[in-house]
């Protein structure tokens, strides 16, 4: 089974993946998955943290002369920063009489109090650290991975913005997406595939900036030759729309997720559900709309999928907001440290790797596989027989 963890603080010397249970001979391009690092650090509104780092992974073990063993794949992401926090995110317990600077001022919005509460720590570094948005960087590796096995099966996954504040793509321009549009979609400094949206959804930003806020929107996600079959409605936890739901949820600032065009309450039922049709040619069912979002019953139909996440205004702003001192209980104005205005572009790659893991994870579940060639032949075999159906 394919499962990973990840270890790693925001300012330590840097985080550490490991990779188990990834099949042999998959073809290792470390350039796609290092551009996929540059592309999370990516679009308008990042913060200052970005012009620090330039991540890149360097491969410990499970690779050899290109490709995967079988065997666990380590690797890390080295933190630049590290030089500038070397004595404070030092393991070394600290020297006789050393200053420690305790942070007790928790900001709202993030992990700080409730981790400190649940942990009992008396210094909420040990919080914040470990919480921050700097772990997707491992989470993007790792779909850096699988998304080379997944290229190898013939799926393609790719992201796009929606919306941006109140700006938001049309349904008519949302149903003109396809994976045609990668290259306009990366060439846009938001990401949005409606390039005329751009000065709007930048515009925004700027507005934020200026009155020192922040601001959301909704990425999409989309996966193209993805089979039918994977996840299951025999148990909840097999459901691979509530799996990729949870991953896409597990993300920092994401707070709703949406499959297909499952928001929308408006249509009857004969206007919302996706017909089905046969293709004697192709020997394959089809359906003519994609309402769904590729998943029906907890399994994919053979559609594109289709999953929304839905990126809150995140909590670190200029414009301070009020807490409480953990220690003193005084109240007290947040204080700011560098941040980001908007990270909607950027969550929408995370989103990818997330949704790149859950369907390597559902395609070794249903065709089995030591290497990359066992998968290939059970997937062949799979679909050819349901052509004979």
């Amino acid at each position: 089974m394919l499962r990973f963890l990840t270890s790693g603080e925001s300012h330590g010397k840097g985080l550490i993946s490991v990779i188990e249970g990834f099949p042999a001979n998959v073809p290792v391009d470390v350039s796609l998955i290092n551009s996929d690092l540059k592309r999370r650090m990516g679009g308008y509104g990042r913060g200052a943290r970005m012009k620090i780092e330039s991540d890149q992974i360097e491969i410990f073990s499970g690779v050899r002369h290109g490709s995967t063993l079988g065997s666990p794949i380590a690797f890390i992401v080295h933190n630049k920063d590290w030089v500038n926090w070397s004595e404070i995110m030092s393991a070394e317990p600290n020297p006789e009489g050393a200053e420690k600077r305790l942070v007790t001022r928790p900001r709202p919005g993030h992990a700080d109090l409730v981790g400190a509460l649940k942990y009992g720590f008396d210094d909420m570094r040990n919080v914040l650290e470990r919480s921050s948005a700097r772990e997707t960087t491992s989470r993007v590796a790792v779909g850096g991975f699988c998304r080379l096995l997944l290229r190898e099966l013939g799926i393609q996954i790719y992201s796009h913005v929606v919306s941006i504040k109140d700006i938001r793509i049309s349904n008519e321009q949302l149903e003109k997406v396809s994976s045609d549009l990668i290259p306009k979609i990366e060439s846009s400094e938001m990401r949005c595939s409606d390039p005329s949206l751009d000065e709007a959804m930048k515009k925004a930003v700027d507005e934020a900036i200026e009155k020192g806020e922040t601001i959301g929107g909704t990425f999409e996600v989309r996966a193209t030759g993805v089979p039918p079959g994977l996840g299951s409605y025999v148990h909840w936890d097999r459901k691979l729309d509530g799996r990729l739901a949870q991953a896409m949820m597990s993300i920092n600032a994401i707070k709703g997720v949406d499959v297909g065009s499952g928001l929308e309450s408006d249509p009857y039922g004969s206007e919302f559900h996706d017909e089905i049709f046969y293709d004697e040619k192709d020997r394959q069912f089809f359906r003519k709309t994609n309402r769904a979002g590729g998943i029906e019953g907890g399994t994919s139909n053979g559609e594109e999928i289709i999953v929304r996440g839905i990126v809150k205004p995140i909590p670190t702003l200029r414009r301070p907001l009020m807490s409480v001192d953990f220690q003193s209980k005084e109240p007290f104005e947040a204080q700011y440290e560098r941040s980001d205005t908007c990270i909607v572009p950027a969550a929408g790659v995370v989103g990818e790797a997330m949704v790149t893991i859950v369907l390597a994870q559902a395609v070794q579940e249903k065709f089995g596989g030591d290497s990359l060639q066992e998968i290939k032949t059970n997937l062949e075999n799979y679909s050819a027989a349901l052509r004979e159906m």
